[in-house]
């Protein structure tokens, strides 16, 4: 049999695709094809695949919303895992909150809003997926998802379930262990607190406000491209470049925000790629200091 028609066997021919573009699933609108994408119903579905691409030596990808990943124009070789609207299950018990990994991040602070729960204000304007939040500690406005989360499900990259709890996953700075060891976040368990629903949603209407204010929201970008170095703020050390605006092909430096780098005229993957390189470059001729990407970059890339 055909990788193809193993894995339609594994899910159904409704859920297996080939050389599917990758730019359909980024928020950067680029990438080339899949080889295979792949659209799991259960958890059991996810782990039967990943078995089986461990079994044939086939490469995996892992891809939720596709908020915060840069893939290269050539393409992913392998299975792309799309965990999005399938698993996207929000249980809530009390003050706790059980969402699968492909549930909006900004749909379960929606859900904690209407129960009059505080705790995940800091991320109604967040685009990603819970699983994304969880690999990543993703956080805004001085809150994190390791202010709230007490378990976590994952799948081993053998395809073992996996139970951790907060210690287990070293959360940091837009670090957690999950992008060290390979595990697939499946769900996520929160515990939030009872609050006033009029001041919760009068925080994410702030924090909304200032979204709106300070970021390119109007235009394709992966959020913020630069992680924070210790000591500054990314964008300014970027400003201070003079590479306001700058640009390679169709890719820029936010005009609005500089931390953001933004695809505004048809860039491709290699054109956004070029200008991180370019940014890093001129940051650490002028100011010494090592910018590292938050965008995860995937795929192969040229270097110019």
């Amino acid at each position: 049999m055909s990788v193809m028609a193993d894995l339609e066997s594994i899910l159904d021919a409704n859920s297996v695709f080939n050389q599917q573009p990758m730019s359909n699933y980024t928020s950067f609108n680029v990438g080339g094809p899949a080889q295979y994408l792949v659209l799991p119903r259960d958890f059991s579905q996810v782990a039967q695949v990943v078995s089986y691409c461990n079994e044939k030596g086939i490469q995996w990808h892992v891809v939720g919303k596709g908020t915060n990943l840069l893939i290269s124009d050539e393409g992913l070789p392998g299975v792309v895992i799309l965990i999005e609207e399938n698993l996207a299950e929000v249980k809530m018990v009390d003050t706790t909150i059980t969402a699968q990994a492909g549930a909006s991040l900004q749909r379960v602070s929606s859900i904690a809003r209407a129960s009059s729960l505080t705790g995940l204000e800091f991320a109604s304007g967040i685009p990603g997926t819970v699983g994304g939040a969880v690999a990543m500690n993703a956080g805004a406005y001085g809150g994190e998802i390791k202010d709230v989360l007490r378990r976590v499900l994952a799948l081993s990259p053998q395809g073992d379930f996996v139970t951790y709890t907060p210690e287990e996953m070293e959360l940091g700075y837009r670090h957690s262990v999950f992008q060290d060891n390979g595990h697939i976040v499946l769900e996520a368990e929160m515990e939030l607190k009872i609050g006033d629903r009029k001041d919760i949603k009068e925080r994410m209407r702030e924090y909304s406000r200032r979204r709106k204010e300070k970021q390119p929201l109007a235009q394709p970008s992966a959020g913020s491209t630069f992680k924070r170095p210790p000591g500054h703020y990314a964008g300014q050390l970027i400003d201070e470049c003079s590479l306001r605006g700058e640009r390679w092909g169709g890719a820029s430096v936010s005009q609005k925000h500089c931390g953001f780098i933004v695809n505004d005229n048809h860039a491709t993957a290699q054109d956004i790629y070029n200008l991180i390189r370019r940014v890093q470059v001129a940051v650490k001729a002028k100011h010494g200091v090592e910018l590292e990407p938050e965008v995860r970059i995937w795929g192969e890339f040229r270097e110019e």
